[in-house]
């Protein structure tokens, strides 16, 4: 898959912007940032477009800036002379797409049948954007479109908000969403920066789905932890289940016979994507022991312990078991 495609489900979120004042570009960019989401489609819908694209790529260049409602050949030549580094179109033109193809620049057009699917893979594309989203039918026309076209990635956008963009990223054809509630216009018109960068927070969060699975603390021997597992769930009024290296009281509370990682125990964060929470952890300055990782059969990134403990700790993420089959 092509670098930028990678980034992009990693990111997880591709903020769609509309900006009427070029001005408002670099302090617009700084917020996505500082809020996690390094990425912005700026829409050709404003005459400002190809300045805005500009100054986000000159001041931050570790972002990942495309251009979005490209129409034209001409749109892309401005976009890509301004930085951009994807192209993306609300339908298929198949004149836009084979210019994108010619000029080596990543292209995503908008797809909603199974037509527009055939065209795109006809030009060799395997990643589309299905818009609009909810106005074509969704996540059930997305699995439904997914069951033929398996190698096809989505982008859905339209429609995407706080409530339900973590139904569509459990699908597992879909790449990443385009959304713009954390960027709305009223926002960009008052300058409210903080309140974007406070939104994006909320939007990251939203998408990763933290939760604590369990707790496990140290015992000497298998003999405490018999006895504490036994007292702590007659304490909450639940069921005791021993395990092989463990005792479990209840959900969360795991009391592990021998000492294992960590000085006192281990704690497991639970998260829709493991290779998305890293991703973020990453960039907030967290660090991972690498050898940790554990992987599915299809090469995803499924359990992973954290480089440093707290408070003797050892802190590792488990993924949730949240994806829709297709």
């Amino acid at each position: 898959m092509n670098k930028i495609y990678e980034e992009f489900f990693k990111i997880g979120i591709v903020p769609v912007v509309a900006l009427k004042d070029a001005s408002d570009a670099e302090p617009l960019a700084k917020a996505l940032r500082d809020g996690g989401l390094p990425c912005a489609e700026v829409t050709f819908r404003t005459e400002a477009a190809q300045d805005a694209i500009r100054s986000m790529t000159e001041k931050f260049p570790d972002m990942l800036i495309g251009a979005g409602t490209v129409l034209t050949r001409g749109q892309v030549d401005a976009a890509v002379l301004a930085g951009a580094e994807f192209i993306v179109s609300p339908g298929f033109n198949p004149k836009v797409v084979s210019y994108c193809l010619e000029k080596e620049i990543p292209v995503i057009p908008g797809c909603s049948s199974p037509s527009d699917i055939e065209a795109a893979i006809e030009l060799g594309l395997d990643v589309v954007k299905f818009f609009p989203a909810e106005a074509s039918g969704g996540i059930e026309a997305i699995r439904a479109m997914s069951a033929p076209y398996r190698k096809i990635k989505f982008m859905p956008t339209g429609g995407i908000h706080a409530g339900n963009i973590k139904r569509y990223l459990h699908v597992p054809n879909v790449l990443a969403c385009g959304g713009s509630w954390m960027v709305k216009s009223e926002r960009i018109k008052h300058k409210d920066w903080d309140g974007i960068t406070s939104l994006t927070k909320e939007a990251v969060f939203a998408m990763l789905g933290f939760t604590i699975r369990h707790v496990g603390i140290h015992c000497e021997n298998e003999a405490e932890a018999l006895d504490a597992g036994g007292r702590f769930a007659e304490l909450i009024g639940a069921e005791k289940n021993v395990l092989n290296s463990s005792v479990v009281s209840g959900t969360y509370m795991k009391w592990v016979k021998c000492p294992g990682r960590g000085a006192r125990g281990h704690i497991a964060v639970g998260t829709d994507s493991v290779e998305r929470a890293v991703y973020q952890l990453t960039k907030r300055g967290f660090g991972f022991d690498l050898s940790s990782g554990v992987y599915d059969t299809c090469g995803c990134l499924k359990s992973i312990y954290f480089a440093e403990e707290i408070a003797g700790f050892a802190i590792h993420l488990i993924q949730n078991e949240c994806r829709e089959g297709v």
